[in-house]
This record gives C-alpha cells, structure tokens and sequence, in this order.
C-alpha cells in the first residue's frame, strides 16, 4: 500500500516540478490554447473587444504564452480604438521576439524548454512568433503610431515588417530542409505523415510560402508616400504586386510611380502587364485609400494521427500523434462597396492571412512530428519503468499522464482577421465629402475631410455582426 501511494505522489510531484520549471500552468498541460481562447474570440465576433480583452487568460512575464498574451491583447485593444495601450503591449511582445531571437543564437534557453517538451507536450516550449505573425505586429503598431500622430513612429515599423520578411526569406528554405531531414533521420516516413494527416491545401490556397505579406509592403509604401519617400515606396509597391499581382487599385499605383520616377523601362513591362496608366492627377485633389480587415482567422483544432516509428534495429512501432490541424475551406471574400459622385468601387485582396497560418503550419509539421515522436518514445520507456517498479497501477498511472498530457501544440494569434483587401480612390475634390460604404446588406455613411495632394486612410472592420471604422488624413 505504501509502495503504491509513494508512486502515486511520485508522478503528482514530478508534474508539479514540471509546471514550475516551465514557466506553464497545468490548464496548458491538459487543455488546448484553442479551449482557453474561446470565451474571447466569442466576444471579439461580436464586436465587444473590451470584454475579448479581459478574456484572454492572464499570464505572468515568465510564462511560456507571455508573448502571445500580449499579441491578442494588443490587437483586442487596437480594435478597441485603444491605440496607445495597444502599442505597449505590441512594444512587450517585440521585446520578447528579441530575447528569443537572442536566446536562439546561444541555443541554451530554447534548448532546456525544448528538452522539457519530451515528457509533457509542445506547449511546454516559449511560443516562437511566426514571419507572418510578426509582420502583423510591426503594421498595426505603425497603424498605431499613425493614430497618435506620429508618422516617424510608423516608418521605423514598416522598415521592421520588411526586415522580417528579409529575414525570413534567407532562412526559412534552410529550417524547411533540416526539419524534413530531422524527421527522416528519427525513422518517420514522410508520405505516411502527409497520408494520414488532414489535408489543408484547401485553406492554403494559391500561397507560395508562410511569410510574404502583400498588406505589410503595401502599407509600407503608402506611409512612405506620406513621408515624402517615393522611391522607397515604389520598391514596396513592387513587392506587393509580386505577391498579389492581380490587385488594380496595386497596379495603378506601381505604374504611377514608375512614370512619376523616369523608370520608363520598367514602366514598359508594367503596361504589357498590366495596361496604361489611367488616371490623370487633378489639381485640388487627394485620394482616399480604404484598408478593410475581414473577419478572424480560423483555430487551430486537434488531429489524432496514428504513424509508424521505425527503429535502428528495423522494428517497427506505431504511435498515436497528437497534432494542430486547421479545417475547412477558404471562406468567400466578401468585397466592400463604396459610393461616391455616382463612382462606384469595390475591394480586392492583398493578404489571406488564413492561408499563412495554414502555411506556415504545413511547414512546421515535420518539426512537430519530429519533437513528438521522441516524446511519445520517452513517456513509452517511463511507463514500461513505473510498470516494472509499480505493477499495474504504475503501469495504468503512467498511461493516464501520458494520454491526458499529449495535447496539441494550438496555439496562434488568434484574433487577426481572415483577410486583408483595400480600395484607393483617386482624384477625390479637396474638403468635406461623403462615402457610402456598403458591406453585407448594411449601408454607411461616413464623413471625411480630403486635404490637397493628401492621402485619407480609412481602417474598416467586419468581424461577424460588427462594423466599425477610423479615419485620419497623411
């Protein structure tokens, strides 16, 4: 009897230990961050993003969700019009992306962290923000700073969004390769993975890669403009048509540029492209430029995934893989109407950011994999130890732990929207003036002061049965 409780305690202390090593809390032992985010994105559908906020589940600085906590609050108080709590909690969670950054080159912190995964589940890893992710964080900052007046604050964070994406080009085919390789080497096929596994590519679409964001350089190239810096938008623009090269209101914008610049070369192949130039700048006019924010990415859910491991002395064992899935479709891009002097425009696409996630997620899974097959290998040889030296109930205590422990690794910023798209009117009469914005069945009226050679920015949202929008001129 004694021999049985001490067991028990055993198993109960070494969790304990685990948790507060960790810097996790038992509820990310056991229950998905999917599950924990629920209550807020059920109010941020609704519009109520004070209440998301206090929703999010409260984490102390060591915590290995800190920086995620800070990402959904930010973007929370953002849509709460709360623009400079939402710039501190942008500011803490890109000090964190520093620390792991530097933490990363020494590989000792990240490397304990990962250690600890092997005998409890991914979620006992710092979360690591994604390219896409971080991108994100440097264009609402500057969207931010722009609702505080301050366009040199906004310039420092595009520059940021770019660097990420330069960043992330250089490195991510290298971590794709070894991962993949990774995988091989600890004798998991990569066909039974991607057999079992739920397909994504409907989510993912026509997306090349997890991290080239079309919005972050088009964005980066407007407020360029604003700051009297056309060459350095053109360049942007020309990244953004690279990636969505099927958006008008982005071509007109890449040919403007290149005729106002003298790059009549490349003004050339932009017009076999893409046609002439159609518009002709008037005097005592300004233009209007909408950026509509669609919806909330999908969360990530659970896959049960059985795959064999095959061992060095050719044995074969099969394992049951906990692992993040995204489900689903793509859902419709609804476009935005807009009304004006009897004009009517309508807005296009520039990032699908549910389709980075999905990406970005793809491509994380040979990793995935790869960190849970020495888990699951671990936890197999410590119940076959607590079955020789506790019997069956060591042996049953020891299943217990490890199937209610093997959870999914489903956390991401959730609270971004699904989709980005813009509008640009051009030539628009300087002053006072009226849109009608028109989006699901409603209609808006929204008043706007358009200033000479100017640029009005308005940030419309739809998530769910909420609309809502800011205005400021650049």
């Amino acid at each position: 009897m004694f021999k049985k409780l001490s067991l028990k305690l055993y198993i109960i202390f070494s969790v304990a230990m685990l948790v507060g090593c960790t810097s996790i809390g038992v509820s990310d032992l056991f229950f998905g961050y999917s599950q924990q985010m629920k209550q807020s994105r059920l109010a941020q559908f609704k519009g109520e993003f004070v209440k998301a906020e206090n929703s999010v589940i409260f984490v102390n600085s060591l915590h290995n969700n800190y920086a995620l906590s800070q990402l959904e609050k930010a973007r929370l108080q953002f849509l709460a019009n709360n623009w400079l709590m939402s710039q501190k909690s942008f500011e803490v969670a890109y000090k964190q992306i520093q620390t792991q950054e530097q933490a990363a080159k020494i590989q000792i912190s990240r490397g304990l962290k990962k250690a600890s995964a092997v005998v409890t589940n991914d979620n006992a890893i710092a979360y690591e923000i994604p390219y896409y992710e971080q991108s994100m964080l440097h264009s609402y900052q500057a969207l931010n700073y722009l609702y505080q007046g301050s366009l040199e604050g906004a310039l420092v964070e595009v520059r940021r969004a770019n660097l990420v994406q330069e960043r992330a080009l250089k490195t991510n085919e290298a971590e794709l390769y070894n991962a993949q390789e990774e995988m091989i080497d600890k004798g998991i096929n990569t066909n039974k993975l991607y057999e079992s596994y739920p397909s994504m590519d409907n989510l993912i679409g026509n997306v090349k890669n997890s991290f080239q964001n079309a919005f972050t350089f088009y964005l980066s190239g407007l407020l360029y403009e604003a700051g009297k810096q056309p060459n350095d938008a053109y360049i942007d623009y020309k990244r953004a048509i690279e990636i969505y090269p099927n958006n008008t209101y982005l071509q007109q914008d890449v040919l403007r540029l290149a005729k106002q610049l003298g790059m009549y070369e490349e003004l050339s192949k932009f017009e076999q492209k893409f046609g002439q130039y159609k518009t002709v700048n008037k005097a005592n006019s300004g233009q209007v430029v909408v950026i509509f924010e669609q919806g909330i990415v999908n969360a990530k859910e659970e896959a049960k995934v059985n795959l064999p491991i095959f061992k060095s002395n050719s044995d074969v064992k099969f394992f049951t893989f906990a692992l993040p899935v995204y489900r689903g479709h793509l859902s419709m891009l609804e476009p935005l109407s807009i009304s004006m002097d009897d004009k009517s425009y309508l807005s296009q696409g520039i990032v699908r950011l549910q389709s980075l996630a999905t990406k970005e997620l793809k491509d994380n899974l040979p990793g995935l994999v790869t960190r849970q097959a020495l888990r699951l290998v671990a936890k197999e040889q410590l119940r076959q130890n607590l079955k020789k030296s506790g019997g069956d109930i060591g042996n049953i205590l020891a299943s217990l732990y490890n199937v209610a422990s093997e959870k999914a690794d489903t956390r991401s910023w959730s609270s971004l929207p699904d989709n980005v798209q813009i509008i640009k009117l051009d030539n628009i009469a300087v002053g006072h003036n009226q849109l009608i914005i028109s989006y699901a069945g409603k209609k808006e009226v929204i008043e706007i002061d358009v200033i000479e050679n100017g640029t009005t920015l308005i940030n419309f949202t739809a998530i769910g049965g909420y609309t809502g929008y800011q205005t400021i001129n650049l």
